[in-house]
C-alpha cells in the first residue's frame, strides 16, 4: 500500500555545524511516542502515513511534473501543510495560480543540487510579501522541498526551528538544565537542518531504527513539539489546536495527517468562499489519518 523509503542518503553538512543535543529528552520523547501511538495503530502506521503523504508530493510534483500542475492539485497538497491550509484559500483569492505555480517551479528548479538550498528556499519566500500574515510561506516552501525529496531535503519548517524567536524542537532536545533560557545560537539554514536531521537519524539507529528514517524522524520532532504545545497551551499556530484527549492529536496535525475526513472526502482547508476542499481524486490518501 506504501511506498516506503528503505534507504535514506544522508545529505552532506558542513562540518563546523554542532548541535548540542539531549538524549535522556529524546529517549523519554520517543518512549512516550511509541506508547502515545499504540492505541491508534503504532509508529508504523504514522509513518506509513508520512511515506503516503511524500507520494502524493512526489506524484504531483517530482520529475518536472510541477509545470502541470493544476489548481485543485496544488489544494490537496496545501491540505496536509497544517499552517497553509488556513492561509491559502485567501491568498489564492487575491492572487493567480499561476504566480503561485511559477514560484515553486523555481523553488524545484535545480533540486538536486543541495548547495543552492537556501537560496532557492529565500527566493520563494522572498517573492512573497515579508510580514506576520505571510509566515506561512516559509512552512510551505520546506514542505515541498521535504516531501518531494525526503531522502535529499530534511524538514525545515518554523516550528522545527525558527531562530528569528527562538522557538522550535531544536529547544525543546537542547541539552540544558533550562532549555528556557538557554542561548542556542544555530542558524536556520539547511546546513543546520540537516545536522539535526543526521543526528536523529544516528539515535533512532541506536535505537533499533534502520529503514524509513526521514519519516521516523518527522514523527519524532511533531511529538517532541505537540508535547510543548500540550504543556504552553500552543503559541505556535494556536488557532490550528484545541484541548484533545488523543496524546497523538497534535503530533498528527503538526505533520498535517488530520486533513481529510476519509467518509466525505472533505479537507480542512477553507477556500475562500468559506467552503472545505474536496481532495481531487479518491487516492488512498484520503485514509492517510490514523485513528
Amino acid at each position: 500500500m506504501f511506498r516506503l523509503i528503505r534507504k535514506s542518503e544522508p545529505a552532506p553538512v558542513k562540518p563546523d555545524v554542532i548541535l548540542d543535543l539531549s538524549g535522556p529528552r529524546l529517549r523519554r520523547a520517543l518512549e512516550n511516542l511509541i506508547e502515545s501511538a499504540e492505541p491508534t495503530g503504532g509508529v508504523e502506521r504514522y509513518v506509513g502515513a508520512l511515506a503516503l503523504k511524500a507520494s502524493l508530493f512526489e506524484e504531483i510534483l517530482g520529475k518536472g511534473r510541477v509545470s502541470d500542475m493544476e489548481e485543485a492539485e496544488f489544494l490537496d497538497l496545501a491540505s496536509f501543510i497544517t499552517p497553509v491550509r488556513r492561509r491559502i484559500g485567501p491568498w489564492l483569492g487575491e492572487n493567480r495560480f499561476e504566480t503561485l505555480r511559477r514560484r515553486i517551479a523555481a523553488l524545484l528548479e535545480g533540486w538536486s543540487d543541495l548547495e543552492t538550498t537556501d537560496a532557492r528556499l529565500a527566493a520563494f519566500t522572498g517573492s512573497f510579501p515579508e510580514d506576520r500574515a505571510h509566515r506561512w510561506v516559509r512552512d510551505l516552501g520546506a514542505e515541498i522541498l521535504h516531501f518531494t525529496a525526503p531522502d535529499r531535503y530534511p524538514l525545515m519548517t518554523r516550528w522545527v526551528w525558527d531562530r528569528g524567536v527562538g522557538t522550535g524542537v531544536l529547544r525543546e532536545i537542547w541539552f540544558a538544565e533550562d532549555v528556557d533560557t538557554a542561548r542556542i545560537d544555530a542558524a536556520d539554514d539547511y546546513a543546520t537542518f540537516a545536522t539535526l536531521s543526521g543526528e536523529l537519524e544516528d539515535f533512532l539507529k541506536d535505537n533499533g531504527f534502520f529503514r524509513d528514517l526521514p519519516f521516523y524522524g518527522d514523527l519524532l520532532m511533531a511529538h517532541v513539539y505537540a508535547g510543548y504545545i500540550n504543556d504552553r497551551g500552543g503559541q505556535y499556530l494556536r488557532s490550528d489546536f484545541t484541548t484533545a484527549g488523543d496524546p497523538m492529536a497534535h503530533t498528527r496535525r503538526m505533520l498535517g495527517l488530520d486533513a481529510v475526513n476519509t467518509e466525505t472526502g472533505r479537507t480542512r482547508l477553507k477556500l475562500i468562499d468559506g467552503t472545505a476542499h474536496v481532495l481531487g481524486e479518491p487516492r488512498q490518501v484520503a485514509q492517510m489519518e490514523p485513528s
